[in-house]
């Protein structure tokens, strides 16, 4: 097993919305047998409401706060021990300051879609805030593109989730 992810045993995903963290991150954590916790799930239980709601009532920024400290608190969970899946926010992963956190802390995984995969995996829906105005869903696309460049590994995630977490237990990270 990589040495950084024996010493602090989390795994991040990181991608834009629609490119399957959640489900990928399901479906990875029964395989290896760890906890699996969704940031977005673990906001909206903590503050009673939905990131759509949080995003029309309070804005981004007290969203992105939010979110900030919830991935500290995940963090220091896996620092003391607990290893975990971590299905990130389509956005978290390219804040200040989160990926520096998350780096020093475990690995990072990528996962790829393009743009018309992303598409049509969100659908017609409305409880994506950022997802509301399609120049604007492309534009902020392009824009984190160079931020989920960072990750510790990049995985083509535009097949289907089974195969995605296939591709990531093949990554050199688990030997």
């Amino acid at each position: 097993m990589h040495l950084k992810l024996k010493r602090t045993p989390g795994l991040y995903l990181a991608g834009f919305m629609g490119s399957g963290k959640t489900t990928i991150a399901k479906i990875l954590s029964d395989q290896v047998g760890w906890d699996y916790v969704d940031v977005d799930a673990e906001i909206e239980k903590a503050e009673g409401m939905t990131i759509a709601q949080i995003f029309d009532t309070r804005g981004e920024p007290a969203f992105r706060r939010i979110e900030t400290e919830t991935i500290k608190t995940l963090v220091r969970k896996i620092e003391c021990g607990m290893p975990m899946v971590v299905a990130l926010g389509g956005g978290a992963f390219v804040q200040p300051g989160n990926f520096e956190f998350m780096e020093n802390n475990g690995l990072s995984v990528w996962l790829d879609c393009p743009f018309e995969v992303i598409l049509q995996r969100l659908g017609d829906t409305d409880d994506r805030p950022l997802a509301r105005d399609l120049g604007k869903l492309q534009a902020l696309y392009e824009s984190r593109r160079e931020g989920y460049s960072r990750a510790d590994f990049h995985i083509d995630a535009a097949c289907d989730p089974e195969t995605s977490v296939a591709k990531i237990l093949e990554l050199n990270i688990w030997r």
